[in-house]
């Protein structure tokens, strides 16, 4: 599938399953007012103000997946040449990989191939009869195509082998094959052999179903209250990073980590650094200044090595360079979440020398956190000067280059690519703290990330994968490894693709280079002696009630129904609505927390706007707008202008949805809708309703059942229970707002004291009730937004965390998990997954253990066995529906 946002669609394509099941996260909306700030990257209009009149931006915090698109197999290869070889400077030898670009603007051939090595330097063209046949394969996406040199560059020509890619749907799979032997580029015989290869690989690589343990009834109303005890005896004890997780080895199994040399004290240092910190500050001055190995040498730096021959060869690509390739200066500090790591950079920028400043960019939220740890652990003498570089009032570069250390955020960063200060500077180091944010390489924040000049680079991240492999290569990227690598094509064609099929090489090369590039220690492991309080994670599965059962199996049957039309239609060669089966899904996910949260639904509201283009805006057609607008904005949709998550959307009256400022830019200049061309103006821009849950009153009798579910039951037993235990707090995660309003009703009514922190609150807000958490001894409960709240907290003061909800990515929950379970923490940890039995979320469970297999891959090299490879997006999509 192509990616949502770059077609027009209509607004049932918008609201179709726009979830994480497309490659995305459900989004925080809004809740209070129209003002929205939270996970969205930022737009051209960066900065909003608050009722106190100060300006804040949103958090680009960015916490979509990218998609993986359909799964491609190997239908054979085709042996040609490289021609006009004479004419171009690119070299090449036997055996490197090649990277083959389509050129539909070629002068002389529209079909035009262009062959480049892995540097970028053009070798010559794929022969013209050859790429007649293959361009429109390419140009319809039905085939990707991979190429490695087979034989000596000559004077007129190359010889080259291209590996064809196409789809693994056995029914497309048989049309495609069937032209491809009509254009003769490939053999029937490669066909039928390397349809043997991939069912014996498919069958090796096979998942087996892991439904975990029978479940129990919860409580219906109206129960007697339960203990502790009692519900973790009836509860499954788990241990989710235990295995397969990035968390567990990484890179440096512990023996090698606990012996890695230590640097000395830094003395302008006034806390004094742990051991392991000491060990973290020597790998970080030896990474900034990175050599070869010796001459000869088996060992390989970053994928390179240094050939007897005094010649450089990529281990990964094949590239052969008698010059010596630059090394990447930096790498990724991965430490698990409380171990330090602001801490350990700090200790770099004060001892580790170069001239220029240090940028640090960081979440809003924890920007003036790095401030305040120099401030505290510097001896006042040796501070670098500390600007924060955000707002309204910013100095020019020749000012910001005169402070030690720049402050800023992503969406500064996002909003001043290429214009400012941040791009003019020539910098000592630049740091990326919660550095998965730039994960996606398309984005607005990873694109200005990497055009950043500096002598070192930096990722501080405790997930550097949350949900796909391709995730490393977006830091890579930032990184400026050479080699190829960098590449997203050669990173594909030598990573992600056999790594899927559990291909030794790629798991040994991206083991190589994650030892080169990346330090990470865990908090449970032994020299690292933080002593924190035991965790225990318990997975509470419920049963729905009898009436909440109904709704929930015709919406199954119904998702089921739709899925057999998009398989019937796509077997028929027809264009099937995908997304209609992912609205579903997400459906079927709302209906396990709580009915209210899709009981009209979006997809019979918009039936009367379907043969309308252009909605007239009465009252009834405006309120049904806004509701496909509140489903865009739950369900974390991207902006079709600027490519990155909305930031205070609207709806057009042509049924689009946009970043206010965006479109009215586009307005401003072109007075047109950029998905349909309809004319439009600032009156035909509708923002979001006031977030209303409408629930069914309570009689005077006591609480309307209507109003509770069985998982909001099961909550409140877990909270009753908890609540009994001398100052225990609690945090409940959703990734529903409404389903966080949904419980804040039913605190109210229990007369629980609770706070509050999702995307609507600017940092204001979100630090009175941090505060509240903190130091209100009868604030003893937060409702957090996942997406927001996985970031940058210290929420020690808790010592239990509710997940209401299963992410897709486990590295997000892990996280949100990490912000209670860290340095600071006194009590035991307690943490609960609500899962409704037999279920898609049980399913949920099933993927997140696949995605923390997929990411061991990268850290992790085990030895006589395979691994299981990540299913295909269907193959998710039929277990979740089994």
């Amino acid at each position: 599938m192509g990616h949502p946002t770059k077609r027009a669609r209509e607004v049932v394509d918008l609201v179709d399953g726009l979830d994480a099941e497309n490659g995305r996260q459900a989004k925080t909306p809004r809740v209070h007012g129209s003002t929205r700030i939270g996970s969205s990257q930022a737009s051209s209009s960066a900065t909003h103000p608050t009722s106190s009149g100060a300006v804040y931006e949103p958090e680009a915090i960015d916490l979509t997946q990218s998609d993986d698109g359909p799964a491609h197999e190997l239908y054979g290869s085709l042996d040609g040449k490289i021609v006009g070889v004479r004419y171009y400077s690119g070299v090449a030898t036997v055996g490197e990989l090649v990277i083959c670009h389509r050129e539909p603007s070629n002068q002389y051939d529209p079909n035009a191939i262009r062959v480049d090595n892995v540097f970028g330097d053009q070798i010559g063209h794929i022969p013209r009869t050859v790429a007649a046949k293959l361009a429109p394969y390419i140009d319809r996406n039905d085939i990707a195509i991979e190429a490695i040199l087979t034989g000596r560059k000559e004077f007129y020509d190359c010889p080259i082998r291209i590996d064809i890619y196409g789809t693994s749907n056995p029914i497309d799979r048989a049309n495609l094959e069937e032209r491809l032997k009509n254009d003769r580029l490939v053999k029937a015989t490669q066909l039928k052999q390397t349809r043997k290869e991939n069912d014996l690989v498919r069958k090796t690589m096979g998942l087996k179903s892991g439904r975990g343990t029978s479940g129990f009834p919860s409580g219906a109303p109206g129960e007697p209250e339960m203990s502790l005890e009692q519900l973790t005896q009836l509860s499954q004890a788990v241990n989710l990073r235990a295995s397969g997780d990035v968390a567990n080895t990484i890179a440096m199994d512990e023996d090698q980590l606990a012996l890695m040399p230590a640097a000395e004290q830094p003395e302008a240092l006034r806390a004094k650094l742990l051991p392991y910190q000491l060990q973290g500050l020597a790998w970080l001055l030896a990474k900034e200044n990175p050599k070869f190995p010796a001459r000869g040498s088996a060992d390989s730096v970053q994928l390179w090595k240094h050939l007897a021959n005094g010649q450089y060869n990529n281990i990964a690509t094949s590239y052969t360079s008698k010059a010596a390739p630059i090394l990447a200066s930096g790498g990724i500090l991965a430490d698990d979440m409380g171990l330090g790591k602001t801490l350990q950079v700090i200790s770099l920028i004060v001892t580790g020398g170069g001239t220029g400043p240090t940028l640090i960019v960081a979440p809003v939220s924890v920007m003036s956190n790095w401030e305040q740890q120099i401030q505290r652990h510097v001896f006042e003498e040796h501070a670098p000067t500390v600007l924060i570089y955000h707002g309204n009032s910013r100095p020019d570069p020749s000012a910001v280059a005169k402070f030690g250390v720049v402050i800023t955020s992503y969406g500064t960063m996002s909003s001043e690519a290429g214009n400012t200060a941040l791009s003019k500077v020539k910098w000592r180091r630049v740091v990326l703290d919660e550095g998965h944010v730039i994960r996606n390489a398309k984005t607005k924040a990873a694109v200005a990330a990497c055009k950043l000049d500096a002598a070192s680079r930096w990722v501080l991240t405790g997930t550097p994968i949350i949900n796909n492999i391709r995730d490393l290569h977006s830091l890579l990227k930032f990184l400026r490894i050479t080699g190829g690598i960098e590449q997203s094509e050669i990173f594909n064609t030598v990573i992600a693709r056999p790594l899927a099929t559990g291909d030794a090489r790629a798991e040994a090369l991206l083991h190589s280079l994650m030892i080169n590039l990346c330090l990470r220690r865990k908090k449970d492991m032994k020299f690292i002696d933080l002593k924190l309080p035991a965790k225990t994670e318990y997975i509470h599965r419920i049963t729905f009630w009898p009436d909440e059962k109904k709704k929930y199996d015709a919406l199954l049957s119904e998702a089921k129904g739709v899925l057999e039309e998009y398989q019937n239609r796509s077997s028929t060669s027809q264009k099937g609505r995908f997304q209609g089966v992912l609205e579903r899904l997400l459906r079927l996910r709302q209906t396990c927390n709580h009915w209210t949260l899709c009981k009209e639904r979006i997809s019979e509201l918009l039936k009367v706007l379907e043969d309308q283009d252009i909605v007239p805006l009465n009252d009834k057609n405006r309120a049904l707008l806004q509701q496909a607008l509140q489903l865009v904005i739950e369900s974390q949709e991207e902006c079709a202008v600027c490519m990155e998550l909305m930031t205070n959307p609207v709806i057009t009256h042509c049924k689009h949805v946009f970043c206010r400022a965006c479109i009215s830019k586009v307005v401003e200049i072109q007075h047109k809708c950029p998905m349909c061309r309809a004319g439009l103006s600032e009156e035909n821009l509708i923002e979001p309703a006031p977030e209303q849950v409408e629930m069914p009153e309570g009689n005077e009798d006591g609480p309307d059942p209507e109003t509770k579910s069985s998982k909001t039951e099961a909550l409140l037993k877990i909270l009753q229970a908890t609540m009994k235990n001398k100052g225990s707090k609690v945090i409940i995660f959703s990734q529903w707002t409404s389903f966080l309003t949904v419980i804040q009703r039913q605190l109210e009514e229990a007369g629980h004291t609770y706070t509050r922190i999702d995307g609507s609150m600017n940092p204001a807000q979100r630090d009175a009730a941090i505060r509240a958490l903190d130091f209100d001894p009868n604030t003893r409960i937060l409702l957090a937004s996942l997406s927001v709240c996985s970031v940058g907290l210290n929420l020690v003061s808790a010592d239990t965390v509710i997940l209401a909800d299963s992410w897709w990515a486990p590295g997000i929950e892990d996280q949100a998990v990490d912000r209670v379970h860290r340095l600071g923490q006194t009590r035991p940890t307690t943490v609960w997954r609500l899962v409704m039995e037999g279920t898609v979320e049980e399913r949920v469970l099933d993927i997140q253990a696949e995605k923390r297999q997929l990411v061991d891959k990268a850290f992790q090299e085990k030895q006589g066995k395979k691994k299981k490879t990540k299913e295909t997006r269907m193959a998710d999509i039929l277990k979740l529906l089994s």
